[in-house]
Formats: structure tokens, sequence, C-alpha cells
């Protein structure tokens, strides 16, 4: 009888079933880049406003695009158990999209460390489509936050992810 493959293990949890920061002292720095994706959904009218600059609370974009980094750095005091990182790199590009319509927001994230950046990535396009719904809500409610996920990892010891095409974002 052949053995079972081994399902892999939640590491953030141990033995017990108790919560636990994952020791990375052991793991060697390497270069670690994560890329994460997402898109705020919106009226052609209320895009319109934002790619013109007339939102009553100002610079949307610019404003979306300073808060997603600043969350990236904060990352670690927002998700338990994670890491702090001394980060090296951190894009956030927001680009408007007609064919949506709305904004579709993609950041990039760099460290040279023991541990990858992948919820740096996730939670600066995260906070990013937090911060235009928060600027143009008043003038939209029905404005809809879609996608966010992971479009690719590279560095540490597994090795480079890229998602698939059915993971994308609309």
């Amino acid at each position: 009888m052949a053995a079972k493959p081994k399902s892999p293990a939640l590491t953030h949890i141990d033995a017990r079933g108790e919560a636990r920061m994952v020791d990375v002292s052991a793991k060697p720095d390497t270069t670690r880049v994560a890329v994460a994706e997402g898109c705020v959904v919106m009226s052609r009218a209320t895009l319109d406003l934002i790619v013109k600059g007339d939102a009553a609370k100002g610079d949307v974009l610019g404003t979306a695009r300073i808060a997603g980094i600043m969350a990236a750095k904060r990352t670690s005091d927002l998700i338990p158990l994670c890491h702090p990182l001394a980060l090296s790199k951190v894009t956030l590009d927001i680009e408007p999209d007609d064919a949506l319509p709305g904004c579709r927001l993609r950041a990039t994230v760099k460290v040279k460390g023991p541990t990858g950046v992948e919820m740096e990535a996730l939670t600066a396009v995260s906070v990013g489509c937090l911060t235009i719904y928060d600027m143009i809500k008043a003038v939209e409610r029905g404005v809809r936050i879609e996608g966010i996920h992971l479009v690719e990892k590279r560095g540490g010891k597994s090795g480079h992810y890229r998602a698939t095409r059915g993971t994308a974002s609309p």
C-alpha cells in the first residue's frame, strides 16, 4: 500500500492548536518579491470624477497610493503573527480602467530577508482600494472592491509562484 501524501500543515498553529509566530531565525536572507492586484468597480461618472481630479476630498489616486504604501510598511501592526520587515521597495500602481469601469491596483513589495512579503503586497492593495472607496463613497455607495489576490511571489524556499489565469481580477 502506498503511503498517503502528507497534507501541508498550517505554519501559524502549533502542535496544541495554538497560534504562534513562525521562527524564521534559521532561514537565510534572500531577495523576496511579491505582487498583488485588486480593483475598485464604480460607475463611469464616478471614474470620470476621479480622473478629472474633481473629487471633493481631493486627489483620490495619489491619496490611495500613499495609503497603500504606508499600509504595507505597517502590515505587522495590522495582521497578527506577521513579522515586522525592513521593506526595501513598495510601489502601488493605480490605473483607471474604462472597461470596468473603475481602477486597477497593483502592488509590488521587495525585501531581503528570511520571510516573504505576500501579506505586505496584499495589504497595500487592500488599503489602497479602501481609500478609494472612502474618498468616493459620498458620490456613490455601490462601489465594489473585487479580486484582491496574490499575482506572483519570488524568492525563498518555496520558490516562484505565479497565479493562473483563472485567479485574475475581473
